[in-house]
C-alpha cells in the first residue's frame, strides 16, 4: 500500500457521526489524501458531488433525511450524477445479510461493518483501486458486477451456465453477481 501515492485522490465521507467523519479523516489524511470532502446526510453529499470530482465515496447506510441506499441509487442511476462509476464503499454498524443485500442491489462497490479499523479502509481503497470491477446495466440495476476475478482456470460444474450454454444477456440477473 505504500507504493500508492494517494494525495491526488479526491475522497468524500458522508456519515450523519461528526465523530465518524473524523475518524476517516484522520485515517485518509495519514494515507496521503487530502482532498477530502464531508456529508452528514444523502441531500448534503449530492451538493458535494455537484461541486467536486470525487473518486472513491465512503458512505453509512442509516441517515437521515436521506439514507446512504438512496444516495447510492442516485448517483448510479440519475443522469444528472457527476459520478456514475465512482467506487462506493457502504460503512455501516448495521451489518445484516439483508442490509447486505439492500447495498449489493443499490450499487455499492464494497462493504464495511463498523467498528472500523484503518487496515480495513486501507483495504478497501487498495481494493478499488487495484482491482476495479467492471459496470453491468442489467434491468433496473446499474453498477459493479458483485463477481470476484478468479486468476486460475475454474475446472468444476460451471453454475452460471444454463444446459451447457453461458447465459445470455436475457437471462442473467443481478444476483447472479454475488
Amino acid at each position: 500500500m505504500s507504493a500508492l501515492d494517494l494525495q491526488p485522490l479526491s475522497v468524500l465521507i458522508v456519515d450523519d457521526s461528526a465523530p465518524m467523519r473524523e475518524i476517516l479523516g484522520t485515517i485518509f489524511k495519514s494515507a496521503g489524501i487530502r482532498k477530502i470532502h464531508e456529508a452528514a446526510d444523502g441531500i448534503a453529499a449530492l451538493k458535494v458531488v455537484s461541486q467536486h470530482e470525487i473518486d472513491i465515496i465512503f458512505t453509512d447506510l442509516m441517515m437521515q433525511p436521506v439514507d446512504g441506499l438512496a444516495f447510492i441509487r442516485w448517483i448510479r442511476t440519475s443522469p444528472a450524477s457527476p459520478c456514475p462509476f465512482a467506487p462506493i464503499i457502504m460503512i455501516t454498524g448495521h451489518a445484516t445479510q439483508r442490509s447486505l443485500n439492500d447495498a449489493r442491489m443499490a450499487g455499492v462497490t464494497e462493504f464495511l461493518a463498523k467498528p472500523l479499523t484503518a487496515r480495513g479502509v486501507m483495504h478497501r481503497i487498495n481494493e478499488v483501486i487495484n482491482n476495479p470491477r467492471d459496470f453491468v446495466r442489467v434491468a433496473d440495476y446499474f453498477g459493479p458486477c458483485r463477481r470476484r476475478r478468479i486468476d486460475h482456470e475454474y475446472a468444476g460444474h460451471e453454475r452460471r451456465q444454463g444446459q451447457g450454454e453461458p447465459l445470455s444477456d436475457e437471462q442473467f440477473e443481478p444476483e447472479d453477481c454475488y
